[in-house]
């Protein structure tokens, strides 16, 4: 046996050895050569507008605190969007193709991106796409080009929106597995698919709103850059009349039925390049990363911070998948302490999550506030906490296609009492007072336990309608009317107060520079995520040499199966009194 377990140490000792090698060259490469990946623009170059990588608004700074190594990913939209501004004045870029483009961005996102486009368009310069296949969502953004192309065998995705919930009470019942709900809210249906098997009428209204609004923003789009009325385009997307390439070429929703080489010809006619000839190309990204490692302009001392609170909350130190209070309240700090910072801008996209994060989030806001503006810019979703960390803010934008509001709370608890009996389990508990055993996973919710939680739910919700109040300048009355767990688009959020303005991220930052009273100034974006060579290890924890342990399972059960298998993974990670969107919203 001791020699065995001689054998296992050495193993284990030889793996960590192996794994801080190579991390150790990884982050040693990427000190010594990073810059040899700085790309070189030719003359007449075109971009390749490829965002099947970009889903994120900030790529994130991190710090590796072991190895005492600084990283800055460029790889998010608001990298893609100031890339594009520079091509703007750009000599050297002709013009933009977006070829087979699949996008991973939200609603709001694509619209940023879309409205980017236009503008570059102003400079004289051409935006062209082509596409095999062309989804909805991927339509919505290459809709903007001066010359859309479809393959002659394509396809053309235009039926209007559609979003699915799963419902599980019946699961439950049969598996024995039930989850105990306490909540306050008669929209807040992030819990009604364990309470119910169909949805409910206020569930159903909302959606439905919803999902017309957005729809509404999005032909409204589509309808200027093609000069096709809504009404046409509503009567396309029901008749699923630009189904083919010749119908959709008929209703002039695309502009040329051709190949991928024909593409690329009259790309090369515009450029005066030789038919024989290869036309210069950069990748977004590439360049992206060029522009954000060069073009700042460190004389322009006044600066405006942009702080990127992304993902759901869950406490924490956070990363640019979710929002800790760690970075979130450390990034604030900084910039409310650092001179050159004259005013903040606060970027959200979060369907919110714990309630508690969420107060301290604001406590820290509510703080920087009195020293400096601060301005929140919505992203996809500023929902429910989302919307808790953003309602004290000094002026609000939204995008039309934001989603937000959502404003109530609720307490999620497995229960196995039914499993257990089943399968042939019973708990049994002593304790000293009626309370000290609190809940247990083998026992039916306490009816001591359920009045305290419910009173918890009800304490948490008053504080949230007194922050919305206090932050909106409404009474709790007013906001209670319109909260509820309800949610808005960013364009019904302006009727009823929640909002303030519709804009982007780059009318936030205009609105900020305002109230700072300044007219030049650059932005610097935060936060900074402490990691350790421990957080890092974790993340390839179960990966396959190509493959997460995520990507196996949706191969293996496919893409509704896992949705399944992620909704009631997550039910039983939530801690503590949640601020949640009220549900998990698939856009179809």
């Amino acid at each position: 046996m001791k020699f065995l377990g001689n054998v296992v140490a050495t193993v284990i000792g030889i793996f960590v050895f192996c794994m801080v090698f190579f991390f150790g060259l990884i982050f040693l490469g990427a000190i010594m050569g990073g810059d040899k990946d700085t790309v070189k623009v030719k003359d007449n170059s075109v971009i390749k507008l490829d965002l099947s990588e970009v889903n994120l608004d900030y790529g994130g700074k991190i710090n590796i605190e072991e190895f005492n190594y600084f990283e800055t990913n460029h790889d998010g939209l608001i990298d893609i969007l100031q890339a594009i501004d520079a091509a703007k004045t750009d000599d050297k870029i002709k013009g933009i193709s977006i070829l087979n483009n699949e996008s991973r961005l939200g609603m709001a996102q694509s619209k940023a991106l879309r409205d980017k486009l236009e503008d570059f368009k102003k400079s004289g310069k051409f935006v062209v796409a082509y596409s095999n296949y062309i989804s909805q969502r991927d339509y919505y953004l290459n809709s903007v080009a001066d010359t859309l192309y479809l393959n002659p065998i394509g396809e053309l995705e235009f039926k209007g929106l559609s979003s699915e919930v799963l419902y599980m009470k019946e699961l439950q019942e049969k598996t024995g597995v039930k989850m105990e709900i306490i909540r306050h809210g008669k929209y807040k249906s992030a819990v009604e698919p364990f309470l119910a098997q169909e949805m409910s009428p206020e569930n159903r209204e909302q959606i439905t709103v919803l999902l017309n609004s957005i729809w509404n923003t999005i032909a409204t789009d589509i309808s200027i850059s093609r000069n096709i009325s809504v009404d046409s385009l509503n009567s396309i997307a029901n008749s699923l009349g630009a189904r083919t390439p010749q119908l959709a070429l008929n209703k002039h929703m695309i502009d040329k039925v051709a190949y991928e080489d024909e593409y690329h010809k009259a790309i090369k006619k515009q450029l005066k390049v030789a038919d024989d000839k290869d036309y210069e190309t950069v990748d977004i990204l590439k360049y992206a990363k060029k522009v954000a490692t060069s073009s700042v302009d460190f004389s322009v001392k006044d600066i405006i911070a942009v702080v990127y609170a992304q993902g759901e909350i869950q406490g924490g130190e956070g990363d640019v998948n979710v929002i800790g209070e760690g970075a979130v309240k450390r990034a604030l700090k900084e910039a409310r302490e650092d001179d050159d910072v004259k005013a903040i801008v606060l970027r959200v996209d979060s369907p919110g999550g714990s309630a508690l994060t969420s107060e301290l989030i604001w406590r820290e806001i509510e703080i920087t506030k009195k020293v400096k503006p601060v301005v929140v810019s919505m992203g996809n979703v500023a929902a429910s906490g989302g919307y808790y960390i953003s309602c004290n803010a000094d002026r609000i934008f939204a995008e039309p296609s934001t989603i937000t509001g959502s404003i109530g709370v609720f307490g999620m608890l497995p229960n196995m009492n039914e499993l257990g009996k089943n399968i042939g389990i019973n708990a049994e508990q002593v304790k000293t007072h009626d309370n000290a055993s609190g809940y247990s996973l083998f026992e039916p919710i306490d009816d001591n336990f359920k009045a305290f939680t419910l009173e918890s739910i009800e304490n948490i919700y008053s504080t949230f309608l007194t922050r919305v109040a206090t932050g909106r300048k409404m009474t709790t009355e007013q906001v209670d009317a319109i909260a509820q767990g309800r949610v808005w688009t960013g364009t019904d959020a302006i009727k009823n107060g929640l909002v303030d303005e519709l804009g982007g991220l780059d009318d936030a930052l205009k609105y900020a520079a305002k109230l700072a009273k300044i007219k030049d100034f650059r932005t610097e974006n935060y936060p900074e995520y402490d990691k350790s060579i421990h957080d890092i290890l974790n993340k390839f924890a179960g990966i396959s040499m190509f493959q997460s342990k995520e990507a196996l399972l949706k191969e293996q059960v496919g893409e509704e199966a896992f949705r399944l298998l992620e909704q009631i993974k997550r039910a039983n990670q939530l801690k503590g009194v949640q601020a949640m969107m009220p549900f998990e919203l698939q856009i179809k």
